[in-house]
């Protein structure tokens, strides 16, 4: 998917890992991933530094992770494979990596050993596989990933946390093993049941019997994950209008159900009119946050006015949006949905999804889902500061 070189950025004198990635993709996509990849923050993650293109070719700048590799390590003292407790810890700092992405909406998509530095405070995840293959312009989707270690619905492009679950527990299997397993053929590797067990659940080629997520394949082989490394993305003020954790669950589930780089809810202040960002996730959100917009400036002073969403392809286009804004919050999206909330005929605020993963815009057919999405979140609000309503027993026939 591309080259990885030893750089050296030219001012500051710092060492870092430049990609260029091979595949001439779409510009937009490549921005979009780059820039969420760029807000995630756990010491387990490779730091993505910047990202530029230059003649029509993309580079990622990324934190240099001196140390070997997992394949490295398994290649120099594999014998031929490592000791079980050492390989299941190496696992496990992988597994807490793979638990904070996930929570970022974030996938890897090449778990593999290569992929996992040995640094000086254990492993680091890196690499994560943003590029796709292109023939004779159409994306190929399967193309993600290394055989070996892609679950098998990769292969036909669905791309989902538990593809790097499956990744994760064909790396153990390699660690101990010497080599990775062969997709349906899992012999039996001599280690203890629970572990046998739990590679195998690991490993199911259906991912709908796989053990789904990160933190439940560390728990079959064992291990414990510090569930404190990392920074969320999702930001909020410290009095907000609803209660905080449920407009920050709001934000995050809006990017995630709408593959958003980013996300925000604002509420109209009575008094002045202003729209108040009260949450933010993803690229932009210590910016976002607390940012007031006067009345009628940008899209989502114009939702807040008409009290009908709006899907933005192209923001650079359109009149109604407020360029200086957000170049003063340090993000300028590509492309954006807003929507009002409402409760009955008032409008309280608006909820806005920025930048689609794949690169493409946002339409009309989008405003319905997310206005519909609103109108939940805003019930569970309403439940939430009304109090659990009480559920009577159903009678007996």
């Amino acid at each position: 998917m591309g080259a990885v070189y030893r750089a050296r950025h030219v001012e500051s004198g710092e060492e870092v890992a430049l990609k260029h990635l091979i595949e001439q993709r779409s510009a937009r996509r490549f921005v979009a991933e780059a820039r969420l990849l760029s807000s995630l923050s756990h010491p387990r993650v490779v730091r993505v530094l910047d990202h530029f293109a230059e003649d029509e070719r993309h580079y990622l700048v990324m934190e240099l992770v001196e140390g070997p590799s997992l394949g490295e390590v398994l290649a120099e003292r594999g014998a031929p494979g490592l000791p079980v407790d050492e390989a299941v810890e190496y696992v496990r700092q992988t597994c807490e990596a793979l638990a904070y992405v996930h929570a970022q909406h974030v996938v890897h998509r090449d778990v593999k050993p290569d992929n996992m530095i040995l640094g000086a405070d254990g492993v680091v995840l890196v690499d994560f596989g943003i590029a796709r293959e292109y023939v004779t312009g159409k994306e190929v989707t399967a193309a993600i990933g290394t055989p070996g270690y892609m679950a098998p619905e990769m292969f036909g492009g669905v791309v989902s946390p538990g593809a790097d679950v499956f990744g994760v527990a064909a790396t153990l299997w390699t660690l101990i093993a010497g080599q990775p397993p062969q997709y349906g053929d899992i012999e039996p590797l001599g280690v203890n049941p629970r572990l046998e067990a739990a590679l195998r659940g690991g490993l199911e080629l259906d991912p709908h019997r796989r053990t789904p997520t990160a933190e439940a394949f560390a728990a079959a082989i064992g291990a414990r994950l510090d569930a404190d490394l990392g920074a969320s993305l999702v930001r909020s003020v410290s009095s907000p209008g609803m209660p905080r954790s449920l407009i920050e669950a709001v934000v995050r589930a809006a990017a995630g159900v709408f593959e958003a780089v980013a996300a925000s809810l604002a509420l109209l202040d009575s008094n002045t009119g202003e729209l108040v960002y009260q949450a933010s996730w993803g690229a932009g959100a210590d910016e976002v946050v607390g940012m007031r917009l006067p009345p009628g400036v940008g899209v989502a002073g114009a939702v807040a006015a008409s009290g009908r969403g709006e899907a933005v392809p192209d923001c650079r286009s359109d009149p109604r949006f407020a360029a200086a804004v957000a170049a003063g919050t340090g993000y300028v999206p590509t492309t954006m949905l807003t929507v009002p909330l409402r409760r009955g005929e008032t409008t309280l605020g608006v909820l806005a999804v920025l930048d689609k993963r794949d690169g493409g815009g946002y339409g009309p057919g989008d405003v319905d889902r997310m206005e519909a999405f609103a109108d939940l979140a805003l019930m569970a609000v309403d439940v939430q500061l009304s109090g659990v309503p009480t559920v009577e027993p159903l009678g007996t026939p």
